[in-house]
């Protein structure tokens, strides 16, 4: 079922072999608020899943402390806490606490984890059996409670819960079976159309005949007969062994029973009609019929009621067993339907997409379709995900809405939590429907689930900002922003949202403050400048404050070729002014540049000569320059006379400015899923990350020759929907 996997659950709780986190966070569902929790137990007034997932610290000491905590705990608790995302970390600190039999130590340990872990339903169960162990029994409901909360399609933990109430309450008080009720008709309606959901429907099933009502365990049966489920079939076996063995009065619903019952005297009533035609023929003169008592009920009758009542339950199991078997093979190929760290290999992903696709599509196909309705999506690298065809009864009747569609969906956001394609996808899906399930989907992902992974904060951040909500769009990029401080794209994120708003200063303002931060790192510093200097030249039409952000960059950076390259165009852009470019070149060729970068400049200055000079003299003068440098670096490529050698490589933005791209720079590259979560993106030091993800060499112009000298710097165009980590 959802969530679950005693497999791969140890004696204690532990998941056996479970490897590093590849991604930081798992989600909550999004169930409402089931109760609210107390601080009684040491626990958040908030359910867990609402805890930021990286502010979190010691927390403070409970009512009942055992004392002094044991001797490690604080040394495993450091270590768990300093790196959040070490899922064996978390399992050394449980471990050891359940060792020493502490408490405190133990309920602590499970907190700050099960705020991390929410999906981790074994935990949930080993926290609750805790609580009751030390005579805290309402202290082990509430723990049930917050565990329903975060991962309500568990049926392990429902029925835990369940089992924690039948051994705690006291059944003689007249509410106790009311409570009981309650809570499995929650539990049915929240989990009861999982595919493993059978065990959940047996126990409310013997729990009712063990109240002694018969009429209320059959009407259970008579649902779960609807629900195409993994047994299924063992479902209407069970109801026919109710039916036999009792009289239906007592099994059956008082209007049913009744309805048979008139219908059944009816069709007894005219058969013995013919009969008795037929033997008055017979029967010899002067005998009478033989009298019937009138209002009896015969075992001939009470044959012909469970006769009409299995007509009945026979259609809708034929019907139930049609749908299940359009599921079976998509079912079969889920091996890991519970979560866990471990990342999920390609042929599970393309499992639950297959399947995915396929109830989306059975939702959306028309009921008079005559194609098969058994058939699922045709897939050549995954035929084993595919349902077979079937022939389904001409009645069957399908109800064609989406909550299949979405329990399917919360079922995939179990076992592929880390994974930013799903969450995506559900977020796509229910957008349509409502915003606000769509915001929903963004906020379980992000606060808790996928923490440290920027791509799909950004896009929710563009979601808010397509819906209008502009506040909730700042909050999320500035909420991502101190989560991994210094990563260049969410600081670009959201000086372009505040310039779409019309807010150019506020957008100027984010800009110059990077570029004041990053000082310490060159290249990023570098980086920055080059964009707000962007701005300033094309926005905000200012290029003296646009030269002076270059040449301010170019103190702490002088030998960086994209800053000489950049002024070089804001130079030639502008008003021509032949001192200004040659102060530029001069700056440059005097710098530690690459030979074909100073070439370049060379080469830019010859055209310019050619383009904007007065006299022949000049041109000549430029040219003569350009040779000896070609001798002195070892090039053997004259210069063009005319400066137009390889025109038809020039490329010009769309703002009309020229900037460098080298001719080798590869296309961009189609966006595709992130199939494995990727390492965590963590720490405030922005030299120590690789230029973030390779972001800077993504974005910054390469030059290899004066025909590539080009454009500005954008090597890829800005998607929304490409991944955060550019090539390299």
């Amino acid at each position: 079922m959802a969530a679950e996997g005693y497999e791969e659950m140890s004696g204690n709780g532990e998941l056996e072999e479970s490897s590093a986190m590849e991604a930081s966070e798992v989600a909550a569902s999004p169930r409402a608020q089931m109760a609210e929790m107390s601080e009684e137990n040491g626990s958040p007034a908030e359910a867990p899943v609402r805890a930021d997932p990286v502010s979190f610290s010691m927390p403070p000491p409970a009512e009942d402390d055992e004392g002094e905590l044991p001797a490690d705990f604080e040394r495993l608790w450091k270590v768990a806490h300093d790196n959040p995302q070490d899922f064996t970390g978390w399992t050394d600190l449980l471990q050891y606490c359940e060792q020493e039999s502490h408490i405190t130590a133990s309920r602590r340990a499970l907190e700050a984890f099960l705020t991390r872990y929410p999906l981790c339903y074994g935990y949930w169960k080993k926290f609750a059996d805790l609580e009751r162990r030390a005579g805290f029994n309402s202290k082990a409901e509430e723990v049930c409670v917050q565990g329903l909360q975060a991962i309500p399609l568990s049926v392990d933990l429902w029925i835990h819960y369940i089992n924690l109430l039948l051994g705690t309450l006291d059944m003689n008080l007249p509410e106790s079976p009311s409570r009981i009720r309650s809570v499995f008709e929650d539990a049915v309606v929240a989990a009861g159309l999982d595919f493993h959901s059978d065990r959940l429907w047996d126990l409310y099933v013997e729990w009712e005949k063990e109240q002694g009502n018969m009429k209320k365990a059959v009407a259970v049966l008579d649902r779960v007969l609807k629900v195409p489920t993994q047994l299924y079939n063992t479902h209407y076996d069970k109801f026919k062994d109710q039916l036999n063995g009792q009289e239906p009065r007592e099994v059956l619903s008082t209007e049913e029973y009744e309805e048979l019952r008139t219908l059944c005297r009816q069709t007894q009533k005219a058969e013995r009609a013919e009969q008795a035609q037929e033997e008055e023929e017979e029967r010899p003169p002067g005998e009478e019929e033989p009298a019937t008592p009138e209002g009896t009920d015969s075992e001939e009758l009470m044959q012909k009621i469970r006769e009409q009542v299995l007509v009945r339950r026979d259609k809708v199991y034929q019907d139930n067993e049609g749908e299940v078997r359009k599921r079976w093979h998509f079912e079969d190929a889920i091996k890991r339907p519970y979560f866990h760290v471990k990342p999920l290999d390609r042929l599970q992903l393309r499992a639950w997409h297959s399947y995915l696709d396929w109830e989306v599509a059975e939702l959306n196909k028309d009921p008079k379709d005559p194609q098969d309705p058994q058939q699922g999506p045709v897939d050549p690298d995954q035929p084993e995900v595919t349902a077979q065809p079937q022939v389904e009864s001409e009645g069957a009747a399908v109800a064609h809405d989406d909550t299949r569609v979405r329990i399917l969906f919360e079922r995939c956001l179990i076992a592929c939590a880390l994974y930013e394609e799903f969450w995506i996808r559900y977020n796509q899906y229910l957008e349509s429907q409502s915003v606000d399930e769509a915001r929903a989907v963004f906020k379980r992902a992000c606060e808790v689930h996928l923490a440290y992974k920027p791509n799909i904060h950004m896009q929710w951040a563009t979601f808010e900002e397509r819906h209008g909500d502009l506040t909730e769009a700042r909050r999320v990029l500035e909420a991502l922003e101190k989560m991994l401080p210094g990563l260049a794209v969410v600081r670009l994120r959201r000086a372009a949202l505040e310039r779409r708003a019309g807010l150019l200063d506020q957008s100027e303002a984010l800009l110059r403050e990077a570029v004041d931060e990053s000082k310490e790192n060159p290249t990023l510093h570098a980086f920055f400048s080059i964009k707000l200097a962007r701005l300033l030249l094309k926005l905000g039409r200012n290029p003296s404050r646009a030269r002076g952000v270059l040449q301010e960059a170019l103190e702490i950076s002088p030998d960086n070729d994209k800053l000489h390259l950049n002024l070089l165009e804001l130079e030639v852009s502008g008003d021509p002014s032949a001192e200004a470019v040659q102060e530029c070149v001069t700056r440059a060729l005097a710098a530690a540049l690459a030979p074909h970068t100073k070439i370049l400049f060379s080469q830019r200055r010859l055209q310019f000569a050619e383009d904007y000079s007065n006299s022949i003299a000049s041109v000549l003068s430029v040219y003569e320059e350009h040779q000896q440098l070609l001798k002195e670096l070892g090039g053997t490529k004259r210069g063009a006379e005319n400066g137009d050698e390889d025109s038809e490589k020039m490329s010009k933005s769309d703002d009309g400015s020229g900037v460098a791209v080298s001719a080798e720079v590869p296309a961009s590259l189609a966006h595709v899923p992130i199939t494995t979560p990727p390492p965590p993106v963590m720490g405030a030091d922005a030299s120590s990350q690789a230029a973030y993800g390779g972001y800077s060499s993504w974005y910054q112009p390469q030059y290899g020759s004066y025909g590539s000298y080009g454009s500005y710097g954008y090597q890829n165009t800005w998607n929304y929907n490409q991944g955060y980590y550019p090539p390299s």
